[in-house]
């Protein structure tokens, strides 16, 4: 993508040879060109002819960037929806319980006031042989009518409950399929963009090949470069731990511990210091205390672009870890590899 990769070194004597003609004009624009470059911030985006086969490959893995980004919410999302719908699923199956507990409440006084009833209460006293087990049987009654009244009323509050959460499981589990959908969509984004530019690679002459795999957003290291001092605790163990995971692939919706996409290791890195932060990018930016890149320490969280859609964690000494693309592994990269869009401390 094309701000993922810093602008490529000044072409050395094989390009010069091939250039046999340069014009006045040519040559001021060049000048031109490389004082803008000098001048321009540091990891700004690169140079590319726009129509060049890595320039659109760039653009490619950027945009699957984006849409792994947007799996990663969408799929986020789902999880809790899931986690809420069978939560309210259990209500309502506890709320059936209780008001078929209820029903056979009413059920049984219902059946002792039919089998008691059918005589005028006060001829029943004159007629029978026990007048006080008959006052007790009828005070009884009357308990049990209080009891099947306020049973009613109960009844009647449970089942206006019951309708009310089954009223917002059937919305969740709309909002639910609405979300699949979602995650579904992005994916086949991904697939799609990603499928493009591994086609638009293979077609590509073999010496882009090559260049695509040397160039990428910044130097690529998998050596271990100098740790700056000062990091202890939980951003210690995160540095740490993101730095174990170096040399692992990059697999887009995953966040270990096998393989990762960019928020996947930082998600993954931190989990392993005890400390729960969200699952994109986006929300990564927006995690912690915001700094300067110039106040930057090792755990910190560097957001890329405008919208968020890349992180990775600062390093010390100019170098990040992060999982940059499909087919690059984990590695260390410089800070400026791209625009920082904020630094984050957790």
């Amino acid at each position: 993508m094309a701000s993922h990769r810093r602008s490529s070194a000044t072409p050395g004597p094989s390009r010069s040879a091939r250039v046999t003609v340069l014009s006045a004009a040519a040559a001021t624009a060049a000048a031109a060109t490389a004082a803008a470059l000098a001048a321009a911030p540091a990891g700004a985006d690169p140079v590319r002819p726009a129509d060049a086969p890595q320039a659109r490959v760039d653009a490619l893995f950027a945009e699957a960037e984006q849409a792994t980004e947007g799996f990663n919410a969408a799929a986020e999302r789902t999880d809790k929806l899931r986690s809420r719908v069978g939560a309210l699923q259990d209500n309502v199956a506890r709320g059936q319980e209780d008001i078929n507990r209820m029903r056979d409440v009413l059920g049984q006084v219902a059946g002792v006031q039919y089998r008691s009833g059918g005589m005028d209460p006060a001829l029943r006293l004159l007629l029978t042989s026990d007048p006080d087990g008959y006052l007790d049987r009828a005070a009884a009654l009357d308990r049990m009518g209080e009891q099947q009244a306020g049973v009613l009323t109960e009844l009647g509050r449970a089942q206006r409950k019951l309708d009310q959460q089954r009223a917002e499981a059937a919305r969740t589990l709309a909002d639910l399929e609405r979300s699949r959908a979602a995650v579904a969509a992005h994916k086949r984004t991904v697939e799609r963009k990603l499928a493009e530019a591994r086609a638009l690679l293979a077609a590509a002459p073999k010496d882009d090949r090559e260049e695509a795999g040397r160039a990428s957003r910044g130097d690529g290291r998998e050596d271990l470069p100098p740790l700056a001092g000062g990091v202890s605790g939980r951003a210690a163990a995160a540095v740490a731990a993101a730095r174990s995971a170096v040399g692992r692939p990059y697999v887009w919706g995953a966040n270990g511990p096998d393989g990762f996409d960019c928020s996947g290791l930082m998600q993954w890195s931190y989990a392993q210091a005890g400390v729960g932060i969200p699952r994109t990018s986006q929300g990564q930016r927006g995690a912690g205390r915001h700094v300067s890149l110039s106040e930057a320490r090792p755990g910190d969280l560097v957001t890329y672009r405008d919208d968020a859609s890349h992180v990775a964690m600062y390093m010390g000494n100019g170098q990040v870890v992060h999982a940059p693309y499909p087919g690059a592994p984990v590695r260390y990269d410089p800070v400026g590899m791209m625009p920082v869009s904020a630094v984050t401390r957790v």
